[in-house]
């Protein structure tokens, strides 16, 4: 287990809270350094805010230029029919049950918002 390795998992759809917490932290602590590596993990709801909201859509573009890692589960975006539009925007769309799962256990660096 890598604990230099932040993931964040991003259920929390609400545009204000996807733009002020979890994508600026994300951002920073990828651009400063705090972090060795971060991910951030689509799942539920979010999925269609980042599929679908040009806003958030620059925010995760500008975040992956910082340097962060953003993947979705699978499931939920073939759910919410958005599986093309997160692929299309660098988004690693993949079953997400089994790692997470092994994430936890692992007691990996995970924040849940």
């Amino acid at each position: 287990m890598d604990k230099d390795k932040l993931n964040i998992l991003w259920t929390n759809a609400d545009p204000v809270t996807s733009e002020l917490m979890v994508l600026m932290y994300a951002s920073n602590s990828a651009r400063r350094g705090w972090w060795e590596k971060v991910k951030v993990i689509i799942w539920g709801a979010t999925a269609q805010l980042a599929a679908e909201n040009p806003h958030i859509q620059t925010l995760i573009t500008d975040a992956q230029n910082d340097g962060v890692e953003f993947c979705a589960c699978e499931a939920c975006a073939d759910r919410l029919g958005v599986k093309d539009a997160l692929q299309s925007l660098g988004v690693d769309v993949q079953m997400w049950g089994a790692p997470l799962t092994e994430l936890i256990k692992e007691q990996a660096p995970l924040i849940t918002i």
